[in-house]
């Protein structure tokens, strides 16, 4: 079935309309009670199936400075949420989802760390790291070059449902949480694809440790991001190198070089690169005013189904800071950096993206080969009729609206 037209940019979907006012009187009439917000009962509730050993899960695989940071980062993010996002309903049901996943998360991690530490000891090949503003063309580039069978991915089943599962079952989870969240939000797939087993960023990776990154585009917490901009990201990648470290072992791929892929690494990319200063580097390059404009309207569209009060003209502030900010570290990092980079630029990427990507391979010192170039004529041409298009046309129409 067609989404409905996405007439304006903070519009919500029918089926997010209805969640919303049944969840406000649910809450008002007592017939479900509604979600705690809190800190401490977040840990209370994720402590429970670890006992006596969820101080021990809390610190498995980290050190006290880590595990200080996201305990912090979990009391400001609450804290600013409550004081500055103005969540409806559904967003408050939401942002409990979020949250208490990535308590119990970090938990099950620690426990799991504790029972195989040799799986931080998980050697990985130097990794590719696409490099850009979102929606500068990074997707595409991650996906292509994830397609060649020389290199490693992350799926989107194991970026969400990190923690390693039998049977596979995360994909099944994955594909139950894909259906609901395109239920409540009919233009996800056309702004952002997702599938259970395909291609994904590690964004989520990053928000386990309670990164600003995914949380600010759905919730205005200007009081968190500014703190989190400010405040040292290398807690926060240090638990981002131990679930690549785990996936890796889990799945089999640590020989092979991961190409990975989260605009925020160009906020950090300092960090990131004296962590993995072997890293192979492609720069996507885009004009800003059509990454604002894109990135305006997947924040407003993820803002506008949580909250009832949001403001165009505020998020169109935070993403023009995001781009300077990101622009100005980007630029501080690579002064110094002496490894491999390439360029690719968006306009050219959709003009000709062989010879872009075979640009990217002469520059990094890797070899294109028949076969790689095969199965990424394979992905462009699936992507021909994608729901990526519909975006593109959204962002025509409220142009013109304009």
């Amino acid at each position: 079935m067609a989404p409905p037209t996405r007439d304006h940019l903070l519009a919500r979907g029918p089926l997010a309309e209805r969640a919303n006012a049944f969840l406000g009187r649910a809450w008002e009439r007592g017939w479900l009670p509604p979600p705690e917000l809190d800190a401490d009962a977040l840990w209370a509730l994720a402590a429970k199936p670890h006992g006596a050993r969820a101080e021990a899960a809390e610190h498995g695989g980290r050190s006290e400075e880590d595990v200080a940071d996201f305990r912090e980062r979990l009391g400001r993010l609450i804290a600013s949420i409550g004081d500055e996002a103005d969540l409806n309903p559904l967003g408050r049901a939401m942002a409990w989802g979020q949250l208490s996943r990535m308590v119990k998360n970090r938990l099950a991690f620690g426990a799991l760390w504790l029972e195989r530490p040799e799986l931080l000891e998980t050697r990985l090949a130097p990794p590719i790291i696409v490099i850009g503003h979102m929606r500068s063309g990074t997707t595409r580039i991650h996906t292509l070059l994830a397609a060649d069978p020389a290199h490693a991915h992350t799926r989107y089943c194991d970026a969400y449902h990190p923690v390693p599962t039998p049977l596979g079952m995360n994909r099944v989870k994955a594909a139950l949480e894909l259906a609901m969240l395109g239920l409540l939000n009919p233009w996800m797939q056309s702004i952002h694809p997702m599938a259970p087993a395909a291609v994904e960023e590690e964004l989520a990776w990053l928000s386990a440790a309670l990164h600003h990154s995914i949380y600010e585009s759905q919730w205005h917490i200007p009081a968190y991001s500014a703190w989190s901009e400010a405040h040292s990201p290398l807690p926060v990648y240090r638990e981002f190198q131990r679930i690549l470290a785990t996936d890796a072992a889990h799945r089999g791929l640590a020989g092979l070089p991961r190409v990975l892929k989260v605009p925020a690494f160009a906020e950090d990319l300092a960090t990131l690169l004296a962590l993995y200063p072997d890293a192979r580097l492609v720069l996507a390059t885009r004009e800003h005013e059509a990454v604002l404009k894109s990135a305006i309207s997947l924040a407003a569209n993820q803002m506008a189904m949580q909250s009832d009060t949001c403001c165009l003209d505020a998020i169109g502030a935070r993403w023009r800071h995001k781009i300077a900010l990101r622009e100005a570290r980007m630029a501080e990092a690579l002064e110094g950096w002496q490894g491999p980079v390439a360029r690719a630029c968006f306009d050219a990427l959709n003009a000709d993206w062989e010879t872009a990507i075979a640009g990217i391979y002469a520059d990094l010192g890797l070899a294109l080969t028949p076969v790689a170039r095969a199965a990424m004529r394979k992905i462009m041409a699936a992507s021909e009729g994608g729901h990526h298009r519909a975006h593109a046309a959204q962002l025509a129409r409220f142009s013109e609206a304009g």
